[in-house]
């Protein structure tokens, strides 16, 4: 069974990503520099353009992987603003405008009864996401992300 979900074990990693799709990639990489050194001068532009490409793959798995994250990261603002403004006193809404991205992000481990005060001291001296999530007594899991 897995451990439940806390600042040490909070970390989460896309298997098809990180175990195939990252591995299979670098293999490429370094094949098509192994075969350019081998089979040099035959086929130079050949196997040069195969190193490009692979170098082109990477580029390609990393640029989707961060826009995926990027979409995350504010579909979680939006969701801890509506939490904020649902919790926090009507005097007191203006903070969420203080909030940083990464402040949120790390907010939204935090449960109702803590997210207010915690918002209000993340706004107050510029928290980090891990001093956040450090400041977090009863850990609210979050499976989604990856």
């Amino acid at each position: 069974m897995a451990q439940p979900q806390s600042y040490k074990h909070h970390a989460r990693y896309d298997p098809p990503f990180h175990f195939f799709i990252i591995p299979m990639l670098l293999l490429n990489l370094i094949f098509a520099i192994y075969a350019t050194i081998h089979a040099w001068p035959a086929f130079e532009h050949t196997h040069l353009w195969w190193i490009a490409m692979s170098l082109v793959f990477f580029a390609m798995a990393g640029v989707s992987r961060m826009s995926a994250l990027r979409a995350q990261d504010r579909v979680i603002r939006l969701e801890e603003q509506l939490r904020l403004a649902d919790l926090l006193p009507e005097d007191q809404l203006g903070l969420i405008d203080a909030i940083t991205l990464p402040q949120f992000i790390a907010l939204r481990f935090a449960p109702d009864a803590e997210l207010a005060a915690l918002a209000q001291r993340a706004a107050a001296e510029n928290l980090t996401g891990d001093q956040i999530k450090r400041s977090i007594a009863t850990w609210r899991p979050d499976h989604h992300r990856v």
